[in-house]
């Protein structure tokens, strides 16, 4: 009989990477069966997947019933939780993970593949006091490892679909198109195409679950300079984009009240520590070998989903 594997959030961006890259897999696809859990059945998305075969159910983080009913006879959890940025952001995260591996433990589920991020906070020793969700996540995978559970753990890098978004270039008076940011430009970021590649660091976990026990995949293509990253929209998109550094209270204004604080504090992460802290570019190194499948570069996902340079 397959054993089943149970994604949280299944309609979402890492839930349907989990659920896309398992049914391509040859070997997994025979092994697993999977269960998805999502708040709206009815949904679009979710009927797409029970399309596809996926068992939907109906689960929420404020009703640990749903979740324990969700995990029953799962042999597996892939478990994440979206960040909200509404005030209560570290603590959002802290309740939802613990809600989720809480419900996981009391049903007996063996195996536990969480998504987490590094501390800010513990990274910069308590200078950067504004971590948000990658602090909650971070404290989530602790009490995780805590557990009478056997857990491993993937940490995804920068979505390069926030290119399209939070980080999209802005269109100049002079016909360019900058993407403007407060840290200098050789500054790197470890880069994942969310939607097609953080399955196949999961995929990797269930194929040889003792090699990465305990340990922390730390999820990207490679790491991009901002300097890059320009030259690559560029030749892409075959428009000019640059690079400018901005000063950051400058830069604060163009983001939502809510989210200001944390994403600074994230981008301070970055100029100062790195993404991952010390050794960001040998863990993402060795991490990227790991995965099972070919991750995507950044030119690639842009050919892919082209920025709207109009």
């Amino acid at each position: 009989m397959s054993k089943i594997l149970v994604v949280v959030g299944a309609t979402g961006q890492q839930g349907s990477s989990v659920v896309d890259a398992i049914i391509s897999d040859p070997k997994l696809s025979q092994e697993y069966t999977i269960r998805g859990t999502t708040r709206d059945p009815n949904s679009p998305k979710a009927q797409d997947l029970a399309s596809k075969g996926i068992e939907i159910v109906a689960a929420s983080f404020d009703d640990p019933e749903s979740l324990q009913r969700a995990f029953t006879g799962a042999h597996v959890v892939f478990a994440n939780t979206p960040t909200i940025y509404d005030g209560r952001t570290y603590e959002h995260e802290v309740t939802h993970g613990r809600a989720l591996i809480d419900a996981a433990v009391a049903v007996g589920v063996p195996y536990y593949i969480y998504s987490t991020l590094p501390s800010i906070s513990k990274i910069s020793q308590g200078w950067l006091k504004n971590g948000g969700h990658f602090d909650g996540k971070e404290e989530v995978e602790q009490y995780i490892r805590t557990q009478p559970i056997r857990s491993a753990f993937v940490a995804p890098g920068s979505f390069m679909s926030n290119f399209h978004e939070t980080m999209a270039p802005r269109r100049m008076e002079n016909g360019e198109y900058a993407l403007l940011l407060p840290v200098p430009p050789h500054v790197k970021l470890p880069l994942i195409d969310t939607d097609d590649d953080l399955g196949k660091w999961v995929a990797a976990i269930l194929a040889d679950f003792d090699q990465y026990e305990g340990k922390v995949l730390c999820c990207a293509t490679a790491m991009y300079s901002f300097e890059e990253i320009v030259e690559t929209m560029s030749r892409v998109s075959g428009k000019t984009v640059v690079y400018r550094e901005v000063p950051e209270e400058i830069w604060k204004g163009f983001l939502p009240e809510m989210m200001r604080d944390h994403i600074v504090d994230m981008f301070t992460l970055f100029r100062v520590f790195g993404y991952y802290g010390d050794g960001t570019e040998e863990k993402v190194k060795w991490s990227a070998e790991q995965a099972r499948g070919e991750l995507t570069t950044l030119e690639a996902y842009l050919r892919k989903y082209p920025l709207k340079l109009e």
